[in-house]
């Protein structure tokens, strides 16, 4: 049986999750749950009634994040040409990630306790490879490349920094078109999305 929440403790809840979701996107997965509290305007213990651990509000806060992430490598996994349909991946992975830092981390190496997110990865990711297997004997991906380069492509891409989230995604695509040109077995240059102007150290 399903417990139905008063509306101010739904209201709780929904504002939790919008909070947590932006506060990982932005920060990462480090961030308090006391500030998490503080920013939704609630208590810590609130935070607590709704979700037991942190890992619990990771797995609920990135849940339709990865179902769309699933759906992506699912796309690419229909087309007819695999290579087209590994460029479509990749395009589309580092563009989420290049807006949503938190959830970048979560994908390539979520907490071991959030066992739905880890599932849920791990689906995404048996997909990924048969993608990948296709890809290289259709003859396009090199025969080196390895999944673990596409988690090293999103963790550099995750990196990217940006006075907008429109000039972070533009960066990302053309530096997913750079990286898509180093995955091909024979490289054909090609012209690169447009560059954008980027500050050239952190500090």
């Amino acid at each position: 049986m399903v417990t139905k929440l008063r509306s101010d403790a739904r209201d709780n809840l929904d504002r939790i999750l919008v909070v947590a979701r932006a506060a990982f996107a932005a920060e990462g997965l480090d961030i308090p749950i006391r500030e998490i509290a503080r920013r939704a305007g609630v208590g810590v213990a609130t935070v607590y009634r709704h979700f037991r651990t942190k890992e619990a509000l990771l797995n609920e806060a990135f849940a339709e994040q990865m179902a769309s992430c699933s759906a992506i490598v699912t796309e690419g996994l229909a087309a007819a040409d695999p290579w087209r349909g590994f460029c479509l991946v990749i395009e589309k992975l580092m563009a989420v990630h290049a807006l949503d830092r938190g959830f970048a981390r979560a994908f390539t190496s979520p907490p071991p306790d959030a066992v739905d997110l880890t599932a849920d990865r791990d689906r995404t990711l048996r997909l990924l490879l048969e993608l990948v297997r296709r890809a290289k004997e259709a003859g396009p991906l090199r025969g080196d490349f390895v999944v673990e380069d596409i988690s090293l492509a999103l963790t550099a891409n995750e990196g990217i920094r940006a006075e907008s989230p429109e000039m972070r995604l533009a960066a990302s695509r053309r530096f997913a078109a750079l990286m898509l040109q180093s995955f091909r077995a024979d490289p054909v240059p090609a012209p690169l999305p447009p560059a954008v102007r980027l500050p050239l150290s952190r500090g």
